[in-house]
């Protein structure tokens, strides 16, 4: 499981991100995958710690991918791996539950964070 590219969920809802959390669980157990909603005091937003430590500990070789909900959510995410000058960790534009469901999937068959992030340019144009 540790080279297996991993899959962070960045809401402003702890219950958003751990549904699609559990969600993803589903299409294989074994998926890396962490959720990161809601501030460090359990309200609506995003936290840059609580991103940091959910990127970290789904870090790999094959890298990581990062959904969000709204705005902001990216920037923050954006903002997390610039600060800790990550590589092979992609923020990804796309449908948050349709697109995390397709990464797992691609994850569980062993694809990586690069050929996930190029997978989902080709798959929703708003990637790009």
């Amino acid at each position: 499981m540790d080279n297996q590219t991993g899959i962070v969920i960045v809401s402003h809802s702890d219950k958003i991100a751990n549904g699609i959390k559990d969600l993803l669980k589903e299409v294989s157990e074994n998926i890396k995958v962490e959720a990161a909603g809601g501030t460090a005091a359990g309200g609506i937003g995003t936290s840059l710690d609580k991103i940091a430590e959910a990127i970290a500990n789904v870090s790999s070789q094959k890298g990581v991918v990062v959904f969000y909900d709204i705005g902001s959510a990216k920037m923050n995410a954006e903002l997390v791996i610039e600060l800790n000058q990550w590589e092979n960790v992609f923020v990804i534009d796309a449908p948050l539950v349709e697109g995390a469901y397709v990464a797992a999937v691609k994850t569980s068959i062993g694809k990586t964070a690069d050929e996930i992030k190029r997978e989902m340019e080709a798959e929703f144009p708003k990637c790009k």
